[in-house]
């Protein structure tokens, strides 16, 4: 189950990047090209939403199977393989939100900055016809 962690995080890594590169300022020169990209990666980026829901689910199933180790119950190695699971869960969920997030972002993000460059260009051409 590794690598669609290794996958999600790359995914997550890619959109916070995007996200990034759309709001520092001082690339207009590079920003049409950078819309244009986002624009098409956006739809592919939807499957990550899925995929989260599909890993979501895996984590909860391995939480309700899960043995528990209550008390004297347990080694101490059963214990520490059991705190390590409890952290690897955590960890995975906040990839998962971090994820989706960052998705959320780029989606909003790319959406303002077509508006912007729409607006920039009626604000031109009215320029333009005075």
């Amino acid at each position: 189950m590794a690598l669609e962690w290794v996958v999600l995080g790359y995914a997550a890594g890619a959109e916070a990047i995007m996200v990034l590169l759309l709001t520092i300022p001082g690339l207009d020169g590079l920003r049409k090209g950078l819309i244009a990209v986002t624009r098409n990666l956006l739809k592919p980026f939807l499957s990550v939403v899925p995929f989260c829901l599909f890993l979501l689910m895996d984590i909860y199933w391995k939480y309700e199977t899960r043995p528990s180790c209550d008390g004297d119950s347990c080694s101490p190695s059963e214990q520490l393989r059991h705190q390590k699971s409890i952290m690897k869960s955590q960890r995975n969920a906040l990839l998962i939100a971090a994820a989706l997030i960052f998705y959320w972002l780029l989606y909003s993000v790319t959406n303002l900055v077509v508006k912007i460059e729409q607006l920039n260009q009626r604000v031109e051409r009215l320029k333009s016809k005075e």
